[in-house]
């Protein structure tokens, strides 16, 4: 039971973290070409930017912005913020749907959260779920004070552990207008109880108590030490998840690794914060997002497919959830024939007018 506990967790912490960036206290934005980037594609229809702009505890966030080249700048345009699964990146999934969702339309944001990518914040991979929840609060900002934005129509999409930060985020923002998420994690209940609430009480204050004595190593000068992350090579054998997890971050399909990170420690948060999560509880007062709409979308093969239906169960209407048919939890990262676009973009364009 402990092993499938590590497997299951250590599978969900993807790809991510390189050097802080340092940005200036000014809003950043150029134009750039998406022809570099292999995890995801950008059409001739969408000019992409790189851009900056700081959060409310003054930590430069990263993002690409996506703006449809038909799209009619001196007017206000509803936009959409994307979240990248923890530990990625925004070139990891996020990007994904950004993308496409331009071509749909819609001026688009995906960001790195704090602690990764390309975003502020040290240590690097650190865990700390208030200033996830924070990072798209302040995207809100940085699209709201666009001329060509509507600050009164901005959505969220969270994928994987973004789900759970863009709810965490969206209880207190009322300005984020629509959420949805796609294979979403819990990232409080997946540390506090593992998959299926297999972890026993125990073996969680065991966690608790490795990751206490770490502080006292980092504290006195010691070396950092990983926790969970895509193991770099497949044992004989290995379990599904894990492979599942392998199959993207670790091949061509999915690997990226920012400039100045570690392919070694890409994947990993620090040992010492992550158990962050555990006071983590991003569905108490999920009801309170209403009555701005909920969109919960699951593979109906996917091993996570429980926090959605968790949180369809408790949120308010409007609310809605989606099974993807044949489905895993990685297929919706970045499999476009199998991501149901159609669906987010009916209810992007019936939400935000």
């Amino acid at each position: 039971m402990k092993k499938l506990l590590f497997i299951a967790l250590t599978a969900i912490f993807s790809s991510g973290a390189a050097a802080a960036q340092s940005t200036s206290n000014s809003l950043q934005m150029r134009e750039i070409s998406g022809q570099n980037y292999t995890t995801f594609k950008v059409s001739d229809k969408v000019t992409m930017y790189a851009v900056t702009f700081r959060n409310q505890y003054k930590m430069g966030v990263a993002g690409h912005l996506f703006i449809p080249n038909n799209m009619d700048r001196k007017t206000k345009n509803p936009a959409i913020i994307v979240g990248h699964p923890m530990g990625a990146v925004k070139e990891q999934s996020a990007d994904v749907y950004a993308s496409n969702m331009a071509d749909r339309g819609f001026i688009t944001l995906a960001i790195d959260l704090s602690f990764w990518g390309e975003s502020e914040g040290g240590p690097r991979n650190a865990v700390l779920p208030d200033v996830y929840a924070e990072d798209f609060s302040a995207a809100v900002d940085f699209l709201g004070t666009r001329l060509f934005v509507d600050r009164n129509n901005i959505g969220v999409i969270g994928v994987c552990g973004s789900g759970s930060f863009v709810i965490s985020a969206a209880k207190i923002d009322p300005r984020m207008k629509a959420v949805a998420t796609v294979s979403m994690y819990d990232m409080g209940s997946a540390n506090r109880d593992a998959l299926n609430h297999s972890q026993t009480l125990e073996q969680r204050k065991q966690v608790i108590a490795e990751a206490a004595e770490q502080r006292y190593a980092e504290f006195t000068g010691g070396e950092t030490k990983y926790t969970g992350g895509t193991v770099l090579k497949l044992e004989a054998n290995p379990h599904p998840i894990q492979r599942e997890f392998f199959d993207f971050y670790r091949t061509p399909r999915g690997e990226y690794t920012p400039k100045g990170a570690s392919k070694e420690t890409t994947t990993k948060p620090t040992l010492s914060s992550n158990t962050k999560f555990m006071n983590f509880y991003p569905f108490n007062d999920i009801e309170t997002i209403s009555p701005r709409p909920l969109l919960f979308i699951t593979g109906d093969q996917a091993h996570s497919k429980e926090f959605s239906e968790d949180a369809y169960k408790i949120a308010a209407m409007p609310k809605e959830l989606v099974y993807v048919k044949g489905a895993g939890h990685v297929d919706l990262y970045d499999k476009t024939d199998l991501i149901p676009f159609d669906k987010l973009e009916t209810f992007f364009k019936t939400h935000l007018k």
